[in-house]
């Protein structure tokens, strides 16, 4: 993934009212001084997973993030790309990428 990726948790679980979600990897970047929120989809994506990791980066950043650290990134890996959904995702902290089983 690169470079100051630590590691805090997988299905780091997060209570949204009465609901627990879980997001699949938390992780810290040291370099960019922020969470990284990853969401692995064995499908192609779809627009409520960037709905779904958005809400996942905004409760990070209101429970999470401390004020001298940056707004938390997300990262969606998916099976099938579908560039249309990724086209249209507004949010520039969310990164996608697809990857290929051999």
């Amino acid at each position: 993934m690169g470079e100051g990726f630590c590691f805090i948790k997988d299905e780091y679980p997060i209570k949204i009212g009465n609901n627990y979600n879980y997001i699949d990897l938390l992780l810290f970047n040291y370099n960019y001084n922020s969470f990284v929120v990853v969401e692995l989809k064995i499908n192609e994506l779809k627009h409520r997973d960037l709905g779904q990791i958005q809400v996942y980066m905004n409760y990070i950043d209101k429970n999470l993030k401390t004020i001298n650290q940056n707004k938390t990134i997300g990262i969606i890996v998916f099976y099938k790309n579908n560039r249309y959904i990724i086209e249209y995702s507004s949010d520039p902290r969310i990164y996608i990428t697809e990857y290929e089983l051999v």
